[in-house]
């Protein structure tokens, strides 16, 4: 193959992957991102250094893409907003966009953490009422049971995102502070009850249809990581001082993270044992894709949810589970990370294929 030509297939095998790029990626940045976090509260500055500018880069790469992608492909964007079994994905760039400008707020860099908060915010907004509206409303019910997934919790998690950034945000900006309070407290507030209404949509999907060890993804993590999330938000809210909606609803958000903190607990054995029944059970293979992500993320926010949580209510147990889990979550994102390259050195760049008929979208 001349040069030419191989740069023309790969040009073709990458205008292909971008095509079917799965909307959910940027549940690579949360991954980074939160161990980012976790190392930095572990007292490991040079490591969480390392992993905040590689989640910065992976978060413009992502941007270029996902441009590329709503210039070159609409019709693909479309489909996936319309798809209740990917839609819910597009909230990852609302938590990635969060969790990178929390790490930067805590590093001082507090007016780009403001204007994140700005994007992640406003985006918050526009897919809180956009995705639900093409991707269940108007569809059957047996359309959307069916296409219930763990990626929906992925809402929850962009809410409590928004509130953890306008709370580490409050701490810092006086002028701004009882604004940025009573944002935390709202987004933590729909966020809970988001999690209420996509637990029995998502329930019912697990009870009443058929359940096949494929459709039994890492995803479902994020239940878990949605519920760590939640307990991080309250934490944060609770350690606000000086602000009113803070001080209204620090001893309701305190309790209630402690209680949300058991629960994510409680879902990790179940977790794993649903993951023991696809991949040994029923021996599906660990082949690498994107929703793998949707796992680290999760192990990430648990070990930062008992880091903060500790801290907060003064549990050092708490915090003695969160450093070892931060551990857990840094083995698991270095293990994802060279399989994600692997797979695109595989798919990409080794072998590339010439741009045929469009096939079915995989992520």
């Amino acid at each position: 193959m001349t040069g030419r030509a191989r740069w023309v297939a790969v040009r073709g095998a990458a205008d292909d992957a971008v095509r079917t790029l799965l909307p959910g990626y940027f549940a690579l940045v949360m991954a980074t991102g939160i161990v980012s976090i976790g190392m930095r509260v572990h007292g490991r500055h040079a490591l969480s250094t390392a992993l905040l500018w590689l989640a910065g880069f992976c978060y413009a790469v992502l941007v270029v893409l996902t441009g590329w992608r709503l210039v070159g492909h609409r019709a693909a964007v479309r489909a996936d907003l319309a798809d209740p079994s990917r839609a819910f994905g597009f909230f990852t760039f609302v938590a990635g966009t969060d969790v990178v400008a929390v790490r930067l707020a805590v590093a001082g860099h507090h007016r780009t953490a403001l204007v994140l908060l700005g994007v992640g915010g406003v985006s918050w907004l526009l897919f809180g009422y956009a995705v639900p509206w093409l991707a269940v409303f108007g569809k059957s019910r047996d359309e959307v049971v069916g296409g219930a997934n763990g990626t929906w919790f992925i809402w929850v998690v962009a809410s409590q995102s928004v509130a953890v950034l306008a709370a580490v945000l409050a701490a810092v900006t006086p002028a701004g502070r009882d604004g940025l309070a009573l944002l935390a407290v709202a987004c933590w507030s729909v966020g809970v009850f988001l999690y209420a209404a996509i637990g029995v949509v998502v329930l019912a999907r697990l009870t009443l249809r058929r359940l096949r060890p494929e459709d039994l993804t890492q995803a479902y993590w994020v239940a878990m990581g949605s519920v760590a999330i939640t307990v991080v938000a309250g934490a944060r809210i609770r350690q606000m001082a000086g602000a009113s909606a803070a001080d209204a609803t620090r001893d309701l958000v305190g309790g209630a993270s402690l209680v949300f903190w058991a629960f994510a607990s409680w879902l990790i054995p179940a977790l794993l044992a649903a993951g023991w029944w696809r991949h040994v059970t029923h021996r599906v293979p660990l082949r690498y894709d994107a929703t793998w992500w949707s796992l680290v993320f999760p192990l990430g926010m648990y070990g930062v949810a008992g880091q903060t949580l500790g801290a907060a209510d003064r549990l050092p147990i708490l915090t003695r589970i969160g450093d070892t889990e931060i551990w857990i979550a840094l083995a698991a994102w270095a293990l994802t990370l060279l399989a994600m390259l692997r797979h695109l050195y595989t798919t990409v760049l080794r072998t590339p294929r010439t741009p045929s008929v469009p096939r079915r979208r995989t992520g």
